[in-house]
């Protein structure tokens, strides 16, 4: 990986010039405002830069003490070790540098609304939704991340036909964003008395969340709100209100219901939190589109309908089609602390099929 000197000295010359600017007196508050956020973004990335400089330069001095014959047999011997310590180095220090110069998502960073809906096979595969579920329940307060259910279907057999959840934290979007997919399970359902195994699927949705200022909705001309009766489980007051929301956004024809409240403030709250979010969503795949190429390129195509991993119960096992990951550890990961290790897998071979893209750009 060659990255220039002269890419580095342009890198912590801005950040430079950011941090100078940020300290004029004649500075308004917008500019301090964006003068912040990139100095922010620059930081990590010039922290990187000067400890590939550092290495650099130490490794140039040794060179210089080994060619100028002036050490003796001793010190020689001390500087060759040094050396071959620093070069050793020096890969990891290029590849975290690169890390920082690749292109962010500006989503990362977001919380998640996480979306999960039984597939094929029946009460099967909502019993496995609820299995899913609870596998990011638990992962999430692995990360010290706060997880809500916003609604929910159950099924009569358990589990759910389908789910929505609310994920909040640090780095939501950045880990969960390759759960979405097709994921299939293979086993013996509850409900088989022959012992058979079948294959079910549920298909996970991840969408970075949206707050009011990304998403533009004009709610006198661009929505249909509908209140009717909520109906299903809920307890003794769940029919006797109309607090159930169908809220329909006429430009798209997307189209939310929430009943999970009593009051039909909150189930409208909710519903715009997540129609919001689907807007938002339909506007990345729109930027996104641009560059179909480039994401092929990545770990899977973010597609729903694309199958990306298997949790086959007889053999113990979790397969990641997407990188041909095979883990015997269906129950860790199922449980949630072993699906750390299939998230840094896909997080970390997405960063090398990005850096292979930059490798030679620098």
């Amino acid at each position: 990986m060659n990255i220039s000197p002269a890419t580095i000295s342009q890198i912590e010359r801005r950040y430079e010039e950011a941090e100078a600017a940020m300290a004029r007196p004649d500075l308004d508050a917008a500019e301090f405002v964006k003068l912040s956020k990139e100095y922010a973004e620059l930081e990590p990335v010039v922290k990187a830069a000067r400890a590939l400089s550092a290495l650099n330069a130490e490794i140039a001095d040794l060179e210089s003490l080994l060619s100028s014959g002036e050490a003796d047999a001793e010190m020689r011997a001390l500087a060759n070790e040094e050396l071959q310590s620093l070069r050793a180095q020096l890969p990891q220090a290029e590849r975290a540098f690169a890390l920082q110069l690749l292109p962010k998502d500006a989503a990362d960073a977001r919380p998640a609304m996480l979306e999960i809906r039984a597939g094929t096979g029946g009460d099967e595969a909502a019993l496995f939704a609820g299995d899913l579920l609870r596998m990011y329940q638990r992962y999430a307060d692995e990360q010290g991340w706060k997880m809500e259910v916003i609604s929910a279907s159950p099924s009569e057999q358990g589990g759910f036909k389908e789910v929505v959840a609310s994920v909040n934290g640090v780095g939501v979007f950045a880990k969960l964003k390759f759960e979405s997919g097709v994921h299939r399970v293979q086993r013996v359902p509850v409900t088989e008395s022959g012992g058979r195994i079948h294959t079910s699927a549920a298909t996970v949705a991840v969408l970075p969340e949206a707050e009011e200022v990304d998403v533009q909705i004009n709610e006198a001309t661009d929505l249909k709100i509908d209140i009717f009766r909520a109906s299903g489980a809920g307890g003794q007051h769940v029919n006797t209100t109309d607090s159930a929301v169908r809220i329909t956004h006429l430009p798209t024809g997307l189209v939310v219901i929430q009943q999970d409240q009593r009051s039909q403030h909150k189930n409208k709250e909710k519903a715009m939190k997540v129609l919001r979010t689907r807007l938002y969503e339909l506007e990345r795949e729109r930027t996104h589109s641009e560059q179909a190429g480039a994401r092929k390129a990545m770990v899977g195509s973010g597609d729903r309908s694309e199958r990306i991993r298997t949790y086959n119960f007889p053999q113990g096992r979790v397969t990641d089609h997407r990188i041909n990951l095979t883990l015997h550890r269906l129950p860790e990961i199922l449980e949630g602390p072993g699906l750390a290790e299939v998230i840094s897998a896909l997080i970390a071979e997405d960063e090398a099929a990005r850096l292979a893209q930059l490798d030679g750009v620098g």
